[in-house]
């Protein structure tokens, strides 16, 4: 049943037209046909959306990634999402090191690298290894 639908993400943000600004602009995402009142909607590959909704000041983002996207060259995506003005997070755990805003999981071969939303959300750009 829900194994054959489109899976949509759902972030809060403080400032509707920010975020709009961020995800539309920065991450360069087209607005998808469907319009809710406090909300947008975002088309992202293979028929998923990302929904941000306004809630009031006060919200308090995770310290864990709330949203993935699926790339086929890492490098490549960072590029054009550095000349948009988005930026990397750097981290430096027992468990995580990045290096130019870059995680390497050598054992796997799969790559990863962390943006901040204008809100905090932590969002994750994943390149899998190849088959």
């Amino acid at each position: 049943m829900l194994a054959h639908v489109p899976v949509c993400a759902t972030l809060p943000t403080s400032d509707l037209s920010r975020a709009r600004r961020f995800y539309g602009d920065a991450l360069g995402l087209p607005e998808g046909p469907i319009s809710v009142q406090g909300g947008v909607f975002f088309a992202a590959g293979g028929g998923t959306i990302l929904r941000i909704y306004e809630r009031p000041p006060g919200y308090t983002p995770g310290e864990y990634t709330v949203v993935g996207f699926l790339v086929e060259d890492l490098e490549e995506e960072m590029i054009e999402l550095r000349r948009r003005g988005v930026t990397f997070e750097e981290y430096d755990l027992p468990h995580l090191k990045t290096e130019n805003g870059v995680y390497t999981d050598r054992q796997r071969g799969a790559k990863g690298a962390w943006v901040k939303d204008p809100d905090g959300n932590i969002l994750a750009l994943t390149q899998l290894p190849s088959t």
